[in-house]
Parts: C-alpha cells; structure tokens; sequence
C-alpha cells in the first residue's frame, strides 16, 4: 500500500498533506480548525470579521477583532496537538495587527489577497525569528511567488516557509481576472509545475525544504494524488470542509452546497473588486439587477471598499449567511460545490480522502501507463 505522505513545513509536519483552507466570515473558526487538526491534517481560521463573527453588535470593530482572534486561536489549541494556521487577507484595514496577533499564537499564518513583498511595519525580522509560526504566502502565479521570494532574500536574506498556490476553481475572491478564470493556461494543473520551477534556485541557494501546495477546486483522493505527482507536497480544500458537522457555520449555510446544482455556482463581482465564486440566490440575483442593499459602515474592514457607492457590504452579506440569514447574504462556494451531496464529519470526510489516494496510487503503481486523470 502507497501511503498519503507527511507534509513537513520547517519543523512542523502534519500528519496528512491536506490543509483546511481559511473562509470567512467565521466559515472556519476553532471548531473546525481544531477537528481537521485532530485528523492530522492543519486546521485554518479564517481571521476576517471574527470580532463580528462572535459579537454581531460589536462597537469597536478594530479592537474586538483583535481580541476574538486570539481568542479563537487559543480555544483551537486547547482542542487539539495538531496544528493550527490562521488565513489572513493583505487587504484587510487591520491586517497588520491581525498578522502578530498570529504569529504570536499560530503555528502558520497563511497570508493571501495581495503580495506580503516585506513584513508590515509594526513586525521585525528579528521578532519572526523569535516565534515559531511559520509565514506562508498564497499566489495565483509563479511570478508573484518569484516576487514575493525574491524580496524577502533582498530584505532578510530568508525566505517564506512554503507557498500556497491557489487556482481559478476556488471558492470566494479569486486572485484572477475575469477573462483568465476559464483560459486552460490558468489552470491549476499549469500552474503547479510553474511554481515549483520558480521557487527551485531559492530552495537551493537557502538549502530550504520550501513545500509546495496546490489549491482551488481540489475535489478528492484522485486530485490529491494528481497534484502530488505534478510536484505539490500538499493540498488545501474549503468546501469540502464545508460540508461537515464540526464546519463553525449555520446548517442553512451549509445545505446551499447540497441544493445548489452546477449551473448555481457562478462567477460574481465582489464590491471589493474582484471576481469571486458563489453559490447563487436570491440576494445575489437583486445584486445583478442593480437593486441596493442599503448599509451603513462604521469601519472599513477592507482597503480597496469604498461604501458609498457598493451595493451592499460584503462582510455584512458574509456574515448574514454564517448564521443563516441567507435572504441577506450568499455563500462564497469553489467549483465543485455541487457535487457535494451530503453533510458528513471531518474525521469521515479524512478518510475518505486518505482511502481514495490510496487506492489511485495503488493502480497507478500496478500500471504506470494509468492517467489519474482517467481514473
């Protein structure tokens, strides 16, 4: 029997190469977080809005994200050995406090929605050095990882611990354009062996283990295994995680995923810019249609919104959908949402995933000429 093997980020290794993606707002929380950690994979919290997400009239938006953020990080700890990252976007309006807050706490902060080309202001080399959470980028492109890693060797003489690489199938804000989405040489499959090409003088002029993982749209065992052969040490999957008991969001939030059907997962302009992939309602068809949801914001929670003229407010839609107000809000979903059929456990889910790899890997072995993607 070919096993799943180890995923090893600096000194940290995971059990199972498999990361539970981040996915706000408080879709990933400490419940999950913890449970994936618990099977041996590396359970995310999604830092967006936790302050919200666990006080819907939160005053200070600022200060209690900061509070509930730790808090949620050292619940997690207290439910499992395993390991435990936080997901933190750069275009968040208090992504720098959010980021010591993780790496004082976290074993990983994966940082995502813009390029981390230095450390924010209020964090030294000296002080990352001085933690043991390790720092990991997550890119749509080999040439935004070369950028990242070729400044943090101009800037600290070091380089990130791994990279994420997420590709256009993934659920939520997507680091692509609209007409890159569909366009076969953006393809995650493309993408991988790109990535790992760049990054490979890096790792041999830092004599570094930099691990490669492969994101957006990652199904089952048969993907795993796909991705790992083309050069990924490691896989992250959100909506598969979704669809679990321990998963922190409302059981209305998670039977959009069995409603939906193939043609509801659509591409949408997010407020802030850029496109994202959800599941389709109600709330999203007055979107389209140009029909306003009137807010008021009392904080700018993230860099590029500006209220005046959105639609709606995008973390309060997000959240609305946590609890289960789905009329107010939608769900952010990756491409394969609607082949999910049921709600399961994490541990169930895990498994399945573990005996599916195995079983491909076992018939590749036996005929080498076997395509995973025949399989």
């Amino acid at each position: 029997m070919i096993k799943l093997p180890e995923l090893k980020i600096g000194n940290l290794i995971a059990k199972l190469p498999i990361i539970q993606g981040g996915m706000g707002v408080g879709i990933s929380m400490a419940g999950l977080a913890s449970a994936v950690a618990n099977e041996g994979g590396i359970g995310v919290i999604s830092s967006v809005g936790l302050g919200s997400a666990n006080d819907t009239k939160a005053k200070n938006h600022w200060e209690s994200n900061k509070i509930a953020l730790r808090e949620e990080i050292r619940k997690a700890k207290k439910l499992t050995k395993g390991i435990i990252g936080v997901n933190i976007m750069m275009a968040l309006t208090d992504y720098a406090e959010l980021v010591k807050i993780s790496l004082e706490e976290a074993d990983i902060v994966f940082i995502g929605a813009g390029l981390p080309l230095r450390l924010p202001k209020n964090i030294s080399f000296d002080f990352v050095k001085s933690v043991k959470a390790k720092i990991v980028p997550i890119v749509s492109s080999a040439r935004a990882a070369k950028i990242i890693f070729k400044s943090w060797e101009k800037n600290y003489s070091h380089i990130p611990d791994a990279v994420v690489v997420e590709g256009p199938l993934a659920g939520g804000h997507l680091g692509f354009k609209q007409s890159q989405i569909d366009d076969p040489a953006y393809k995650l499959e493309n993408l991988i062996p790109e990535v790992v090409s760049a990054i490979k003088p890096f790792i041999q002029k830092f004599a570094k283990k930099i691990p490669v993982i492969a994101a957006g749209g990652i199904f089952n065992g048969v993907d795993i295994h796909k991705f790992l052969n083309l050069g990924a040490d490691g896989v992250q999957l959100g909506t598969r995680f979704v669809a679990t008991h321990e998963c922190d969001a409302d059981i209305k939030f998670k039977n959009e995923y069995i409603r939906a059907k193939k043609e509801d997962i659509v591409i949408i302009k997010s407020p802030v810019g850029l496109p994202g992939r959800a599941v389709f309602n109600k709330f999203l068809s007055d979107v389209e249609q140009g029909i306003k949801k009137p807010f008021k914001c009392d904080w700018q929670c993230l860099k590029t919104c500006n209220f005046r003229t959105t639609l709606y407010c995008i973390a309060q839609a997000l959240l609305n959908s946590k609890i289960g107000k789905l009329s107010d809000g939608f769900s952010f979903a990756g491409a394969n949402a609607y082949r999910i059929d049921k709600i399961i456990s994490v541990k169930e889910l895990m498994d399945t995933l573990v005996a599916e790899y195995e079983k491909v890997a076992f018939l590749v072995n036996q005929n080498p000429a076997l395509a995973t993607n025949n399989l």
